[in-house]
């Protein structure tokens, strides 16, 4: 951040976007999302009119592809099983076993979906600052590091949270818990995942806004993070309203339990399909 010729923008200690000036002449644009999920960075070369693109490499773009795909597939199944769940015990057509398989099955897509979001932030191509604005490849990664980056933290936030929800399914098949061991047990991470995905959520914001307020129509990332945050808070009210009250050993309200969760789940099945279009 202290090179000449040299702006970064971003939230907090996190850089998110990076402009400089190439010793050729010109000027070079760095997005992490843009970068990230789409293997690009803005070149202006000097006279030029208007920027393009220079494109990462075919290994570091048919990575980028893969795992997008595969992410926004989980992304996709888990929610309509979230979505599946939430309507049964609705409708009370399954029991309760019936409804924890649902869950279950579904969060197994949410926690592939969450590592192989992780992944992508680990082996997304990098900048050099102060190049000539080219994107590098880096040899493949299963894990890394890097919480100063906001892309990595937000996704390794929203993988913790699926792990979360996992101890919350897992708990839910359980059978004669009282209700503070229900409590404890179901809800509690229910509550603590929902957090977790909505700061995941923010991060994500923070990244593609550059650290401030914006609302961008025509920015499909802009999309896809608005559904999933949307759907994370739907997830949070249908957490708080899955609370038993010790006094009676009744939900605060199963209904408003239920339809948040089936919303909430179809929102992060959106963001999956559209997800699939913010590809390389």
């Amino acid at each position: 951040m202290g090179q000449p010729d040299q702006r970064a923008e971003g939230a907090g200690p996190f850089t998110t976007r990076l402009t400089w000036r190439p010793p050729s002449g010109g000027t070079a644009v760095w997005e992490s999302r843009l970068a990230r999920r789409r293997g690009l960075i803005a070149l202006s070369p000097p006279g030029a009119a208007a920027a393009h693109y220079a494109v990462a490499d075919d290994t570091a773009l048919t990575r980028l592809r893969r795992l997008n795909a595969v992410a926004a597939t989980a992304f996709v199944i888990g929610g309509a099983l979230f979505a599946a769940g939430a309507a049964v015990a609705q409708s009370g057509s399954g029991d309760a076993l019936t409804c924890a398989s649902i869950y279950f099955t579904g969060g197994l897509f949410f926690n592939t979906g969450g590592y192989v979001s992780l992944l992508q932030a680990v082996n997304a191509p990098r900048h050099v600052p102060g190049g000539e604005g080219a994107l590098v490849t880096r040899p493949w990664r299963w894990w890394s590091y890097e919480p100063a980056r906001a892309d990595w933290l937000g996704a390794f936030v929203l993988f913790a949270g699926t792990l979360v929800f996992a101890v919350n399914l897992l708990a839910s098949f359980l059978q004669g818990l009282t209700v503070q061991q229900a409590n404890r047990l179901v809800w509690a991470p229910d509550v603590i995942g929902c957090m977790l995905f909505l700061i995941s959520g923010h991060l994500g914001f923070a990244e593609i806004c550059h650290g401030r307020p914006c609302i961008r129509r025509r920015d499909l990332g802009w999309w896809i993070v608005a559904v999933n945050q949307l759907g994370s808070a739907l997830f949070m009210v249908s957490a708080l309203a899955a609370y038993t009250r010790p006094a009676t050993g009744s939900l605060v309200n199963a209904d408003v339990a239920n339809w948040g969760t089936l919303a909430g789940a179809l929102c992060f099945s959106l963001g999956g399909v559209l997800q699939y279009y913010e590809r390389p």
